[in-house]
């Protein structure tokens, strides 16, 4: 990624040493008091926006030849939705009104540094850093003085795109030779140094990291041609996120908004691997628990736990827990694609909404007024859940003492509350997981599917955890109804 940091100096230096050509001293005055005479209206934006005017000014001359019927950002007319990157902008009711939009659009609004390194920095980026690499001064800067071309200097241009002639000289007058021949024809214009304290934050600077990343996702994706990755969103970023937008039904801008960034990210993350994680198996564990209750003895082929047997719960408890066991069961078929509904369960209440009210009102539920008295019952909490957690990542090795203390600091701190949690993330993972970005989603919905969709694989990491966080609170219930420790029940309303 190329930083303004390691360029700054180099600005800096071309800037002290340049001289405009003999030959394009007139030409170069010519155009600059073209700029000047549209001072104004300039003006009007550097208000707006808190970009200088003779910044607004060079940049309309790069886009259009200070044509005031068109669009600052890529030179089309005011009068008609453009066609160009930026694409779908537009129509606009006047000159100023879109040039706010294209400087917003950069990132340029609420910019405070306009150092002339900063400045050479922000016009070289509108057409591309890619001079650097090739050893030769930008002609979109540099054009027309001693800094381009023979017999000072080396020669070159991009004649196309990653197409580099290295003989070719730009005649077009580069934006540094316009703002000097200005700054000798208005004595208003004044460019100080950068500042000693850099701004906090600059707009510009801070989306580069992001836009960084877009450009590798998308070489990643096969974008051709390949991108730099310079974090700058110059012509050829614009026109491969213009494609990507294509090719997957999105509105075709050419700009990096957070619906596209969101579908680039997914597309670019392989999907995860997750035939380590069998829903089945945690329902499987639900079923024994389930039979443990009902019948008093352990299903054969199951894992043996250590849970009181049913003959330590009352009646109403144990009804209770079946009931609650019975919905999990339900919930884990509802977020397993595919599954057939547990019997007895309605199919059209079969929905995580449903289970999810059944579920916590089962377990706000007020449990019969005689508690049991019988002795506690050994069991390890954490045990229980190392073996379940181990049954869904594929036996891996048990918590040792360090992780062991941890978890069972953890456990404390969620008492009485791993149940719902659990339930509720359930639910959630598997709501978000159903939903899909639109950019035309607004509410709760755009803001769903712009997570949903900025956090791939978000089922297979969450799920595992919250349901064993929901048999962790369950096995909880049961150890403290079976010892007569549970508080007292909640009334009903």
């Amino acid at each position: 990624m190329v930083s303004y940091e390691s360029l700054k100096s180099g600005y800096e230096k071309s800037w002290d040493n340049l001289q405009i050509r003999p030959g394009r001293l007139g030409e170069a005055n010519a155009t600059a008091r073209k700029a000047i005479k549209g001072k104004e209206t300039y003006q009007q934006i550097e208000r707006l926006t808190g970009v200088p005017w003779y910044f607004v000014a060079l940049c309309h001359y790069r886009e259009s030849n200070f044509d005031f019927d068109t669009y600052l950002g890529n030179g089309e007319s005011l009068h008609r939705v453009t066609s160009l990157v930026p694409k779908g902008r537009g129509p606009f009711t006047s000159f100023v009104d879109g040039a706010v939009d294209a400087l917003r659009i950069e990132n340029f609004v609420g910019t405070q540094d306009w150092s002339i390194a900063r400045t050479l920095y922000r016009l070289e980026c509108f057409n591309g850093l890619g001079y650097h690499a090739k050893g030769v001064n930008s002609p979109y800067l540099y054009g027309g003085s001693t800094l381009y071309g023979p017999p000072e200097a080396s020669a070159g241009k991009f004649v196309a795109d990653h197409v580099f002639d290295s003989n070719h000289v730009d005649s077009q007058l580069g934006t540094a030779v316009i703002l000097h021949a200005m700054m000798s024809l208005d004595s208003s214009i004044k460019i100080g140094d950068s500042p000693s304290i850099a701004p906090r934050f600059e707009p510009d600077e801070d989306v580069a990291s992001s836009v960084l990343l877009m450009q590798q996702t998308l070489n990643k994706l096969g974008a051709n041609p390949p991108l730099d990755e310079d974090g700058i969103s110059g012509p050829r970023t614009k026109a491969a996120v213009s494609q990507f937008q294509q090719q997957h039904g999105l509105g075709d801008t050419g700009l990096l908004d957070g619906t596209t960034i969101a579908a680039i990210t997914r597309a670019g993350v392989q999907p995860v691997q997750s035939a380590n994680v069998d829903l089945s198996r945690i329902l499987g564990r639900l079923e024994n628990l389930a039979q443990l209750l009902q019948q008093g003895a352990a299903p054969t082929g199951a894992t043996p736990i250590a849970i009181p047997p049913t003959g330590t719960l009352s009646g109403g408890q144990s009804n209770q827990l079946s009931q609650i066991l019975t919905q999990l069961q339900s919930l884990t078929q509802v977020l397993q694609p595919g599954a057939t509904p547990p019997v007895g369960t309605t199919p059209a209440a079969n929905t995580p909404v449903n289970v999810l009210g059944q579920l916590l009102s089962l377990i706000t539920k007020a449990a019969p007024a005689t508690p049991a008295t019988t002795s506690p019952a050994p069991t390890d909490q954490i045990k229980q859940v190392v073996d379940l957690l181990s049954g869904l990542l594929s036996n891996k090795p048990v918590l040792g003492q360090v992780n062991g203390a941890l978890g069972e600091t953890i456990g404390k701190m969620l008492d009485g509350k791993k149940t719902a949690l659990g339930i509720g993330g359930s639910l959630i993972t598997a709501l978000l997981s159903a939903v899909t970005a639109s950019p035309n989603a607004g509410g709760l919905a755009g803001l769903f599917g712009t997570i949903a969709s900025a956090v791939p694989g978000l089922s297979q990491f969450a799920m595992p955890i919250s349901l064993a966080l929901t048999a962790w609170g369950v096995l909880g219930k049961m150890e403290k109804w079976a010892q007569g420790t549970a508080p007292p029940p909640k009334p009903t309303t």
